[in-house]
């Protein structure tokens, strides 16, 4: 009988179950906090309901935690891990076949998400929403990602039969455009027109991709590679990632809230709006994260050396569930006017 533990510790299961809960929980205390929790609609108005509606931000926090142990996963098999004569190692293959599971989850809630949204958005059951699909197939959103379920089915067959480091850079790349597509249709694209449009999209896109290597990578080295070369390679990644995941993310924050014509409004908005307070609180978030990244390289990089990974181990996990939280910020943030 198995209790979760293994040599003292939480198995990957229960770490696993860790995330997932953190993230959630969260997410549905951002979302009631700030103001984007689903509504219940006037009596007599035809909606999707309050099910299906709370689905949408569930199946997009499963995508978004699917598509970053994808990422972290291919991370650690093209940059951690050793290849030789371009075949990729025991522990790399490990990684890509995870990734083509964590692919398959990533497609099935997207579909998920697909659908869901399509109902919302269109106000309809999701009993009838056949009837209306030539006008759900108009909406932006839907079409994002039903690019995204396209994107990510293909990348779950490609990782199925990654043996070589040459596809598994391949399967990188499919992971980007797979996450790049919903972001499109995110705040920045459908408010601002123009050079501030752009500016918030892509601003967007690369607090995206930072965060994903960032938390994914953290990830992928509890998992596959917890050498020293390997950890002081993705540590040095790390800090790039956490200043651009930082700086990005105020700057999509700012243009939102209208910041470049209010002067201070950004900060003003942190405590005046549902938006802003999630701003703050991943301000907050992140301010802790750089500062317990920091004190766990300090503190467990010399046990590490030494021989003794239990100390990293422990850290990287309590980080994990730390970032799985801040994802579940981002998923509020993302519903939330």
């Amino acid at each position: 009988m198995t209790t979760g533990w293994v040599d003292g510790r939480p198995s990957r299961w229960v770490l696993a179950a860790g995330i997932v809960a953190s993230g959630t929980v969260v997410m549905v205390v951002a979302l009631v906090v700030a103001g984007g929790a689903p509504e219940r609609p006037p009596e007599g108005l035809i909606s999707a309901g309050m099910p299906v509606s709370w689905a949408v931000p569930v199946l997009r926090f499963a995508a978004d935690a699917a598509a970053i142990a994808t990422g972290g996963a291919l991370l650690a098999a093209v940059l951690l891990l050793p290849a030789t004569d371009g075949k990729l190692g025991p522990q790399a293959l490990r990684a890509c076949q995870d990734a083509a599971v964590t692919a398959g989850v990533w497609a099935v809630a997207s579909i998920g998400g697909l659908i869901t949204s399509a109902a919302v958005i269109l106000g309809v059951p999701l009993s009838h929403l056949a009837d209306h699909a030539p006008m759900a197939g108009e909406l932006d959103q839907v079409r994002a990602l039903a690019a995204a379920v396209v994107l990510t089915a293909v990348l779950a067959v490609v990782l199925s039969g990654c043996r070589t480091i040459r596809r598994a850079r391949f399967a990188l790349v499919l992971t980007a455009a797979a996450l790049t597509g919903p972001l499109l249709t995110g705040h920045g694209a459908i408010e601002r027109t123009g050079v501030w449009s752009v500016l918030a999209t892509g601003s967007l896109i690369a607090h995206v991709f930072a965060a994903t290597v960032w938390i994914g990578g953290l990830g992928a080295v509890l998992r596959y590679a917890r050498e020293r070369p390997a950890v002081e390679r993705f540590s040095r990644l790390a800090l790039i990632c956490a200043i651009t995941t930082g700086g990005t993310g105020l700057l999509t924050g700012e243009i939102h809230l209208g910041g470049r014509e209010d002067g201070w409004g950004l900060i003003t908005q942190w405590v005046t709006t549902g938006y802003g307070a999630l701003v703050l609180a991943k301000s907050v978030a992140f301010a802790f994260l750089v500062t317990f990244g920091w004190w766990h390289r300090r503190t467990t990089m010399p046990e590490l050396v030494a021989g003794d990974p239990a100390a990293f181990r422990r850290l990287a996990m309590v980080e994990l569930v730390i970032m799985a939280g801040t994802v579940g910020l981002a998923v509020a943030l993302s519903r939330t006017p």
